[in-house]
């Protein structure tokens, strides 16, 4: 695609609404009913929890809480802000964070990513500005969860959700209400979700005071649609831009162009015990020999951009208890014919391969597969079709990402995947054994231990193939003061206009 630029973007400056696109379809506003990353995004400007993670010091900060302590392994009290209000404009206080808590750590209500509450027994009130959060067993990384997954909603907020056709409450058809530096001010489902600055956002907050006026979020599915919009001024950021594209827009005068790393991993899960029908992938030697043929420091390099890296263990090497001295699988496409030979397939076989993300980093893959000669149909699909039927393991393989919540801990990756779950390729009971004493144990030493030996036999058994850290590419209007973060949450509530 050839790119035309005319002149400054003014539109999203000129009218103080920073004007920001993906290619995913928002049909629900609500952190705990949506878990694609454009909520992520949003949570954090509409929502608050009560400690805030610092991405400069990995330090943990008071946000609607003041302070908290630990009361013996299993509990955490705080002391909470009494000035702080909804976007409704009702005080903030014990009631809510202990309805909040005590709605999403009850699994009857649904929430999307349970796991990343499912630790919380229950909270109680200690006082009208102070509460105890108690945990079913010792949690380590609490507050990473706290800070990043775990918003405050006013106190009865789903007490009179509508009802869905089978009769049980539509907890994401609630208004959203939260006491973030933005508001929720208008959604067309597909389309776009408007919403605007928090005049009334508390004082002091480690968010800062929010600068623009107006967020509109905006569906486009087209990427060149996307760029063209940017280039023109009717977008003022995008990601996700491909690696060549991107390298073509630096060019522009009125585009800012940055790669960035982010917290999500690329990785290609085999389907370990043959429920797909195909059970070419029980066979280890076959799985290793797939390790060795895909050339994944090529695709980081040429596809993805300068600030990946290739992996070589399931998780993100940012993330406490992450290690990658496991056993590596080299590029060696001699190897892997050798592997396939020994497994019984010398002349190779053919596959279907499920994908969603990037087409062209799993056409890599396929490329290099068809080099040791496997052929792999594609099969290019949206993401939550796709993870339905991963998890009802109706895939040979899939090529996917995690993103893991942005949480710095590998219990937000590694428990997922690996605990027995509906993510779980392999349903080993001897890694989950060791992933599990990593999750509870309260000594940093020994979760690191534990995790070590959990990486390990992932690795060598090859349930997962790790490939790579993604690595965006972000394009914004020069008009935009932008700041990208390694946790892949645009914070722009910290933005204003340059």
């Amino acid at each position: 695609m050839a790119f035309a630029w005319s002149g400054p973007a003014q539109a999203g400056k000129a009218d103080d609404t920073l004007n920001w696109s993906t290619n995913r379809e928002i049909a629900v506003v609500d952190p705990y009913y949506n878990n694609t990353r454009e909520l992520v995004i949003m949570g954090h400007m509409g929502w608050d929890g009560l400690v805030y993670r610092d991405q400069d010091t990995g330090e943990y900060k008071p946000l609607l809480a003041t302070s908290w302590e630990w009361a013996g392994d299993t509990a955490l009290e705080f002391e909470l802000r009494d000035d702080v209000k909804f976007h409704d404009g009702s005080a903030f206080d014990a009631d809510d964070v202990v309805y909040t808590f005590n709605h999403v750590s009850n699994k009857d209500n649904g929430v999307l990513t349970f796991r990343n509450v499912s630790w919380i027994k229950n909270a109680e009130k200690l006082g009208p500005h102070k509460v105890r959060v108690n945990l079913h067993k010792p949690f380590p990384p609490a507050l990473a969860y706290l800070a990043n997954a775990a918003f405050i909603l006013p106190s009865g907020h789903y007490d009179n959700a509508p009802a869905k056709a089978d009769g049980n409450p539509d907890f994401a058809a609630v208004e959203p209400m939260g006491t973030g530096p933005y508001k929720v001010a208008d959604v067309k489902a597909g389309e776009f979700v408007l919403m605007e600055k928090n005049e009334d956002y508390f004082a002091n907050s480690p968010k800062g005071t929010p600068q623009i006026g107006t967020m509109r979020f905006r569906t486009i599915t087209e990427r060149n649609t996307q760029i063209a919009e940017l280039m023109t001024g009717a977008l003022d950021w995008i990601w996700d831009v491909p690696k060549e594209q991107a390298e073509r827009m630096a060019a522009a005068p009125n585009v800012t162009v940055e790669n960035a790393k982010t917290f999500r991993v690329s990785y290609m899960a085999f389907d370990v015990d043959g429920d797909s029908g195909t059970d070419v992938f029980t066979k280890k030697k076959v799985r290793q020999a797939f390790a060795h043929a895909i050339n994944r420091e090529s695709i980081a390099k040429n596809l993805v951009g300068p600030a990946s890296e290739v992996i070589h263990s399931a998780c993100h090497p940012d993330q406490f208890g992450c290690t990658q001295d496991v056993t590596k699988y080299e590029y060696d496409p001699a190897k892997a014919k050798a592997l396939l030979a020994e497994a019984g397939y010398p002349d190779g076989f053919e596959f279907d391969i499920y994908a969603y993300r990037e087409r062209e980093f799993t056409e890599a893959v396929i490329g290099d597969l068809a080099k040791i000669g496997v052929k792999a149909k594609l099969n290019f699909m949206q993401y939550r079709a796709l993870r339905d039927i991963v998890r009802k393991g109706e895939t040979p393989i899939n090529h996917m990402t995690w993103g893991s919540y942005s949480i710095p801990d590998v219990s937000a990756i590694v428990s997922n995947f690996f605990t027995h779950g509906p993510d779980d390729p392999a349903k080993d009971d001897k890694t989950k054994e060791l992933v599990e004493v990593g999750d509870n144990s309260v000594e940093p030493e020994t979760r690191k231990l534990y995790y070590k030996q959990a990486f390990e036999r992932i690795a060598e058994e090859a349930y997962w193939l790790p490939m790579f850290t993604y690595a965006k590419y972000y394009a914004f209007s020069k008009d935009l003061d932008f700041t990208a973060t390694s946790d892949e949450i645009p914070r722009f509530y910290t933005s204003k206009w340059n």
